[in-house]
């Protein structure tokens, strides 16, 4: 067994697909995804600037189109049925496609949907979210919960991120619970949460005129790091998600019980990277940046492979 993990919002950097749009293949196959999204991703992913891509209806479909090229390149790389996937918010439609509940091009466009709705959202009341670190779990939720602000994500022990008013966000950093810090993140609203109820519908007209498949592989829910594999809870899951808390903590942990022989973070990789190998320090990762890195990806694929048809050989 192994893993992908793709990562959600804030992960961008400007020209993180530059490497990929020197190939004329990887360059036209962003540029089928843009027509389908309507959305410049050749444009997004090379020359645009930091704050251009820091939008949320540019960075939404640009993450997913980084992973998603990935996805093309490497190909029938491995056995369906080997593979376990999970997305971080965002990402989740990414991990879809691994999982072959979603085409690549349903995924980008869903994405493209997901993140004009969000900032439509995002323009109704003055919100953002903080990130909360340390302190007792108990403790943060209560001070969170004082405020009338929401826990929207938990990236693990120490690590959930409150949402909700700007005003109230203050509070919270004017008064964080004992042993905590808070830090403020530069995000255009309050994700996950009620506040997005808006952008919820909106996805959710898209999503049912989107066809989803059973999966071949393991797809983990952001909602509490289950299995999905029925098409229409995959689809009700992740329009859903646009206002329920990510769970990345539950997805690590049923990651941790997995125990997959390698885990591919796709890119940009760097911050999932990091939290998986703070969660899991035992499993192995393999990061990939840019098209360079395939060739490692595709050899640790391989010799997993080989590992599990030599076990099943020496059974026999």
């Amino acid at each position: 067994m192994y893993a992908f993990v793709a990562p959600g919002q804030g992960a961008q950097t400007p020209g993180m697909l530059a490497g990929w749009l020197r190939d004329p293949e990887y360059a036209e196959r962003l540029r089928a995804w843009s027509d389908a999204a309507d959305v410049d991703l050749l444009h997004l992913g090379g020359k645009a600037t930091a704050a251009e891509i820091t939008r949320t209806d540019h960075a939404q479909p640009l993450l997913v189109a980084a992973g998603l090229l990935a996805y093309e390149a490497l190909g029938p790389a491995w056995p369906g049925g080997q593979l376990v996937a999970a997305g971080h918010s965002v990402g989740e439609l990414t991990a879809a496609v691994y999982a072959g509940a979603l085409t690549p091009a349903d995924a980008v466009r869903l994405a493209a949907v997901r993140g004009r709705a969000m900032a439509a959202a995002c323009a109704e009341t003055p919100t953002s979210m903080a990130a909360v670190v340390g302190g007792d779990e108990a403790g943060v939720l209560d001070r969170i919960g004082e405020l009338g602000l929401y826990a929207a994500t938990f990236n693990g022990p120490g690590q959930i991120v409150a949402a909700g008013a700007v005003a109230d966000l203050e509070r919270l950093a004017a008064a964080p619970p004992p042993a905590a810090a808070v830090k403020p993140l530069p995000v255009a609203g309050a994700f996950h949460t009620p506040y997005m109820e808006s952008a919820r519908r909106a996805v959710a007209a898209a999503a049912e005129r989107t066809p989803f498949l059973r999966p071949t592989g393991t797809l983990l829910s952001n909602a509490d790091g289950t299995v999905v594999s029925e098409p229409d809870d995959v689809r009700h899951r992740l329009v859903e998600q646009v206002v329920r808390p990510v769970r990345w903590d539950l997805c690590l942990a049923t990651l941790g019980r997995i125990a997959p022989e390698v885990t591919v973070c796709l890119p940009p990789a760097r911050t999932l990277a990091g939290i998986y190998k703070r969660q899991l320090p035992t499993l192995a990762v393999v990061r990939v940046t840019a098209p360079r890195d395939l060739d490692t990806v595709r050899a640790r694929l391989g010799a997993a492979v080989s590992r599990k048809e030599d076990l099943g050989h020496a059974r026999v």
